[in-house]
């Protein structure tokens, strides 16, 4: 196995690695805990040229804890993938920035995608670090921002798929987590999802948050990963926005997702 960075801010990419020869944490301590170690350092590892089946995505996944499912898709038979197609640009509904399910009150702790068709050029995938994001802040700004917590809530995203968004669900975080393996602080927050801050009226909460969605994706953050068939990536919600760059037409691009259970952020 070698790990090689492919990009500053973050970002690995793991070569000589078939991830279906990885056991979990209880049965091959040494191999997984290297990966998990990779993982919490880069917060973004790519494992090129893989051949998995749903299945296996899902027993290599399940090494970091249980899946969670999306409350608005699954796949036929594999209730806990969600396959991702191009539908065209009108109908992406991940061109923002985001962290995967903040609406839950335990969001998951990492996103897994695996790449079955690709286009040629485009379809790239970008990452913020939201740790160096909540560093990069003014003395001034962190102190207030610590002190805060944000509504989160699914409905937008239940309007686009035909289902009623007063039964969305819908959450509450605070504005800077600590990553419960690294203890690094991030901010976490994004404009999908967040709706205000608690205890603060809409308009009070939109100067603020209009500002750190600015700051949050600032390009020294930014890494993207451009996508070929058999790449298999997991990235870490815990610390990292994303956003699906749809700049390749009608080509095709089909990858299955897959999501682990995180702890209530803190």
């Amino acid at each position: 196995m070698q790990i090689t960075r492919f990009a500053a801010p973050l970002g690995a990419v793991v070569e000589n690695l078939d991830v279906r020869t990885v056991s979990g944490p209880g049965e091959n301590q040494g191999l997984w805990q290297a990966i998990n170690e990779a993982f919490c350092k880069h917060h973004v590892l790519v494992f090129p040229g893989q051949t998995l089946s749903p299945e296996q995505q899902m027993t290599f996944a399940r090494h970091w804890g249980e899946l969670v499912r999306h409350p608005y898709a699954g796949l036929d038979g594999h209730p806990d993938i969600i396959e991702l197609k191009n539908h065209g640009k009108r109908k992406d509904v991940n061109q923002h920035w985001h962290s995967d399910m903040t609406y839950n009150p335990a969001p998951p702790k990492l996103t897994m995608l695996y790449a079955l068709e690709t286009p040629t050029l485009g379809g790239a995938t970008a990452f913020a670090n939201q740790i160096t994001a909540y560093e990069e802040l003014s003395a001034g700004m962190r102190e207030l921002v610590d002190g805060l917590r944000a509504e989160h809530s699914a409905a937008g995203l239940a309007g686009i798929y035909g289902e009623d968004p007063a039964q969305a669900p819908r959450a509450e975080h605070p504005v800077v987590r600590s990553h419960d393996e690294s203890a690094k602080r991030a901010l976490f927050v994004c404009r999908a999802f967040t709706r205000k801050f608690v205890n603060w009226s809409k308009e009070e909460s939109a100067s603020v948050l209009d500002y750190l969605y600015r700051h949050t994706t600032r390009m020294e953050y930014q890494a993207r990963h451009q996508w070929r068939p058999g790449d298999l990536v997991m990235w870490d919600n815990r610390c990292l926005l994303h956003y699906a760059v749809h700049d390749h037409g009608d080509d095709a691009r089909t990858i299955h997702r897959v999501q682990v259970a995180g702890p209530v952020p803190v």
